[in-house]
């Protein structure tokens, strides 16, 4: 029988560390993407509702769409496409985007900015222009 080596329980929790902060990372990348999502859901119905293009009957018939095409799907519902246009509608104001914009930013390993892929989005989606002056006034 071999006999481990002492520092083995390290290096196992070392290992057990590297898998717990991976899980984290996409536990953290999903909530983006799924913030990311429900943000241009509400943009899309938003921009057809306020158009006068889509109205509750056109937001049920969506949800009825996208039920029959999704049916694992839960949260599209027409309820809950109405709060996604709620949620865009609340956070697509420049200024909120500017302060989350402010609170995300970080720095890379050369001291490069860098923002969260999410603010990213919403900015390139709603072609905003935010200051960096701006954005550390608010740190």
């Amino acid at each position: 029988m071999s006999r481990q080596p002492e520092n083995s329980n390290a290096d196992f929790e070392h290992v057990l560390l590297l898998i717990q902060e991976a899980r984290g990372r996409v536990y953290a990348k999903a909530n983006t993407e799924l913030v990311l999502l429900y943000f241009n859901v509400g943009k899309v119905v938003a921009e057809k509702v306020s158009a006068g293009n889509w109205g509750e009957s056109t937001v049920q018939a969506l949800a009825n769409f996208i039920a029959s095409k999704q049916p694992e799907l839960s949260g599209f519902n027409r309820r809950g496409l109405y709060r996604m246009k709620q949620f865009y509608e609340t956070y697509s104001n420049p200024q909120i985007v500017s302060t989350v914009m402010a609170q995300l930013q970080v720095m890379d390993k050369e001291g490069f900015e860098k923002v969260s892929p999410v603010v990213s989005q919403i900015l390139n989606d709603q072609n905003l222009k935010v200051s960096k002056a701006g954005a550390e006034h608010i740190h």
